[in-house]
């Protein structure tokens, strides 16, 4: 099923049950109000939950325009937000344009952070963005919302508490990495608000896609209106979300709404080099961080530039028949 939360005038929204071509929805506040709400109790919602999808394709209740503007991240607000390291090139090549090798235990231990998760933006949200020399950056992930789950859950059992499925710009402000990482104590000032797209989905809407937690399908990324990134999220993922739910319920159990990312999917080049951009034949970049770095490899400086205002982003998914599947974030940057 599709599930997506419409703005209204509270902080967390209204939830509604999305047909599966995105053009219609149901008001599913007589199930739960909220998507946490039904998250809270899923075994007991996500039935009902079902029900009213099936009726909603068959068109036996009532519907609405679905429409994208109108939709929040499918969680405005969580109780946490912990984005991953799936895609092990990404971070090769962050280190190989500064030098660095990557250490081992990266292969095996995947990299995460906790992020803000109190205010994120809705997929048709501008990007604020307080001075350009922050380095705006965009990255396309997929991520996971999970219901309950132990502490120290298997990886197998971190797969069945995974409920639903959405896509994810990873707002970062690069510019302000460095100094932050130099103090020893993680990220805060340089990931602002990210968005989620305008749909969630439970991992069966994505059949065979969906195969080992991993979605097997091209992440689009445009950047200007332009294809900037192609990369298949199936291809190069060191490790699944499953694998990423666990790590961060290692010693902590995760709350019912918590959001594991991926981390920007990230494909080697056919020649197990760094990938080429979309317009020479390759499957692009997620982020602009990506092709800045092989820009230094190759050329010894980076040369494209971060976001400044005004320019765009879209990042969406589509199904094999070329059907949008959880609907795009489109994003400006604006000056705050």
């Amino acid at each position: 099923m599709k599930l997506a939360t419409l703005k209204n005038d509270t902080r967390d929204g209204r939830l509604v049950v999305v047909s599966r071509d995105l053009t219609r929805c149901c008001e599913a506040g007589n199930i739960a109000p909220t998507l946490q709400a039904a998250l809270d109790d899923w075994e007991q919602c996500a039935p009902k939950l079902e029900a009213l999808y099936r009726d909603v394709e068959h068109q036996a209740v009532p519907c609405e325009r679905f429409h994208e503007n109108d939709a929040h991240s499918p969680l405005p607000r969580a109780y946490q937000w912990a984005d991953g390291s799936a895609y092990i090139n990404h971070v090769e090549l962050v280190r190989k344009a500064r030098g660095a090798e990557v250490p081992e235990s990266f292969y095996h231990d995947p990299l995460m952070y906790q992020g803000g998760s109190d205010a994120f933006l809705g997929p048709r949200d501008d990007i604020p963005l307080g001075d350009p020399a922050w380095g705006c950056d965009m990255e396309g992930e997929v991520a996971v919302i999970t219901d309950d789950v132990p502490m120290g859950a298997s990886d197998a059992d971190a797969a069945d508490h995974i409920k639903l499925v959405m896509l994810c710009n990873d707002v970062s402000l690069r510019g302000l990495i460095p100094g932050e990482l130099a103090k020893g104590f993680g990220f805060f000032q340089s990931k602002p608000p990210s968005a989620f797209s305008p749909v969630a989905v439970t991992p069966d809407e994505l059949g065979d896609a969906w195969k080992d937690s991993v979605v097997h399908l091209p992440l689009q990324v445009d950047y200007n209106r332009e294809p900037f990134g192609r990369a298949n999220a199936g291809v190069d993922a060191t490790f699944s979300l499953a694998q990423l739910v666990a790590h961060a319920a290692k010693t902590r159990p995760l709350c019912a709404g918590t959001i594991i990312g991926s981390g920007t999917v990230s494909n080697q080049d056919a020649d197990g080099g760094p990938g080429k951009p979309v317009s020479e034949g390759g499957l692009g970049y997620s982020c602009i961080a990506e092709i800045r770095m092989i820009e230094t490899i190759n050329e010894g400086e980076a040369k494209t530039p971060f976001m400044r205002p005004g320019d765009t982003v879209k990042v969406q998914m589509l199904d094999a028949d070329g059907h949008s599947i959880f609907g795009a974030i489109r994003q400006e940057v604006v000056a705050v």
